[in-house]
């Protein structure tokens, strides 16, 4: 009986580590910056946003091994809460950004791939640990209600696209919404 309350305690301090070490008890707070600038390189996807590492990690193979671009930020950008639309009508950009190129290269880039800018605006940020997919899944579980409920406490609107950056040498997740509007 005593091993098997052992075995419990060990089981549930080894299952608060793992939630803990991925962020799952991470606070989230927000800020707010005028940001963007940056070069983006992506494919357009409709369907279930679970998919959409695959096109990113695409896009960094095609950048790094073709057009020799090494990258070291992706990123999706949400247009659609999975909560309102159908998971095969979800709406997302999802590629790499580019980072230290000349105009020259941003127009050969352009004639391969699709190519923007991410507007300059005012947005809300905040920023997740990022060590492995599961900070990904805690980051979703975390971040989207806390942001939900900021904008309804701010009175902010809460249309829009929500933009996560994947800063793999920084090893965490940036998530941007841009601040459109305030409602009355």
């Amino acid at each position: 009986m005593k091993a098997l309350s052992i075995s419990i305690v060990i089981v549930i301090l080894l299952a608060l580590l793992f939630v803990a070490y991925y962020g799952g008890f991470r606070q989230i707070t927000f800020t707010t910056a005028t940001e963007g600038g940056e070069v983006l390189v992506y494919e357009d996807v409709v369907g279930d946003y679970g998919k959409t590492g695959e096109v990113m990690d695409s896009v960094y193979t095609k950048l790094l091994n073709i057009e020799k671009i090494k990258t070291t930020k992706g990123f999706g950008i949400y247009y659609d809460d999975p909560k309102k639309v159908d998971k095969d009508k979800l709406r997302s950009e999802v590629g790499c950004i580019v980072e230290g190129i000349d105009s020259l290269k941003m127009l050969d880039l352009k004639k391969k791939y699709k190519v923007k800018i991410c507007p300059i605006a005012y947005y809300l940020t905040t920023e997740f640990p990022h060590k492995s997919v599961m900070s990904i899944m805690f980051g979703i579980m975390k971040v989207y209600p806390a942001m939900s409920k900021y904008l309804k406490q701010n009175r902010l609107s809460e249309l829009g696209p929500v933009m996560e950056i994947y800063d793999m040498p920084n090893k965490k997740i940036k998530y941007r919404k841009e601040i459109v509007s305030i409602l009355p």
